[in-house]
């Protein structure tokens, strides 16, 4: 059974983590193999969005404490340096965390530990009524250590880390989007249409300038003022290219304008 199941709808990717036994607890094997698929994912140029889900009854459980902590229990300090270029989740929340393409996660369930960093490396998280969300690695002695304190402090500020950092309790999903956690919460059956009509609100646009808006805004994190405004002028003027694409959209939208007032 494939652990990780990759279908190309159009121009969505639909990766679903496929351990449903195990709350899609991620093992080496479904590591490596979503690896792969974020690579697919980035390099072809037919797909423009991704949307990652769950299946069965939750998102993930994060890592598959039977064969991943062993593991790291007799690493020695080089296997660790090693690790700095390979994160969790395929590499979506370090290594691979440099894809300009959005990426959607539906999360259908519970988000625990190293899902819930996974769901936080995302651009966008619309979580179904029954989702949840815990840091639950200082349970078990540990804290975050792919992304997810850096995350909850861009996302959610100093304050939130803090408390689901060191806390570990469970938030809802409401808790969650009070937090600005979560962009929304919808019930469990309409969870999957939500995340296809926000992904295809965002097709709607140049993929071009949504690539480059999200580069940017990556690029500008922890700058000071005047080199972020250097940063988001430089990218912003450049990724319009010859401005082929610009005066097409130009054109139809005068077009439409055109069209709207000879109803009128």
């Amino acid at each position: 059974m494939n652990k990780v199941l990759y279908e190309q709808r159009g121009r969505i990717a639909y990766i679903t983590l496929n351990r449903p036994e195990s709350l899609n607890a991620v093992d080496d094997e479904l590591d490596g193999a979503l690896w792969d698929v974020w690579a697919d994912f980035n390099s072809d140029d037919a797909l423009d969005i991704a949307i990652i889900t769950g299946m069965g009854r939750g998102f993930c459980a994060g890592a598959d404490l039977n064969t991943w902590l062993p593991k790291w229990e007799h690493a020695n300090a080089l296997d660790i340096r090693k690790n700095i270029g390979r994160g969790f989740g395929g590499g979506i929340t370090r290594g691979q965390h440099r894809i300009y393409k959005p990426i959607i996660a539906a999360v259908n369930g519970p988000a625990i530990g190293g899902g819930f960093e996974i769901a936080l490396a995302c651009d966008f998280r619309i979580a179904s009524e029954s989702a949840q969300f815990a840091s639950f690695e200082v349970r078990r002695g540990l804290h975050q250590g792919d992304g997810g304190i850096v995350r909850l402090v861009a996302i959610a500020g100093l304050a939130v880390a803090l408390d689901l950092a060191l806390t570990g309790r469970i938030i809802t999903a409401e808790e969650a989007y009070r937090l600005g956690l979560v962009n929304r919460v919808v019930p469990d059956d309409q969870l999957m249409a939500t995340a296809e009509e926000q992904a295809n609100q965002i097709l709607k646009n140049s993929q071009q300038a949504i690539r480059s808006a999200k580069e940017t805004i990556l690029d500008v994190i922890g700058r000071t003022l005047d080199d972020a405004l250097r940063v988001e002028t430089l990218n912003a003027y450049s990724s319009v290219g010859d401005f082929s694409e610009v005066n097409a959209r130009l054109q139809q939208f005068y077009k439409r304008k055109k069209s709207e007032a000879g109803r009128s």
